[in-house]
């Protein structure tokens, strides 16, 4: 049996101002788009992606699952993506090196610290 990692789906209210808000937070290119989809990867062919599909609902609870990220700069990119609209979000973590950070609709990310060269 084998399997490859596809996509990773975003539920969201607005699928295609979400995916492109984290387009343009990692840089990324649109890869294919619809009505009630967008999604998003590093590259043309690249997996896995990013998939944004529309649901009804806002989300109200913390994610059972989040994304984490490994900058060059964690204090840049912290408030770099918090200008570009993300804002902190306090999940219960407690004297910790990674910044949580959430995403316009309300998913939570983290931020880690850079890794040593």
């Amino acid at each position: 049996m084998s399997l490859m990692w596809e996509e990773v789906v975003i539920d969201s209210r607005d699928p295609r101002v979400l995916g492109l808000w984290w387009r343009d937070a990692l840089d990324w290119v649109v890869v294919g788009e619809s009505d009630d989809e967008l999604e998003i990867a590093p590259a043309e062919g690249a997996h896995p992606t990013l998939l944004f599909g529309s649901v009804p609902e806002e989300k109200r609870v913390k994610n059972r699952l989040h994304l984490d990220f490994v900058p060059d700069d964690q204090a840049v990119e912290v408030e770099r993506l918090i200008a570009m609209g993300a804002s902190r979000a306090d999940v219960g973590q407690v004297d910790v090196p990674w910044v949580v950070l959430a995403d316009p609709e309300g998913n939570e990310f983290c931020v880690l610290s850079a890794r040593p060269s």
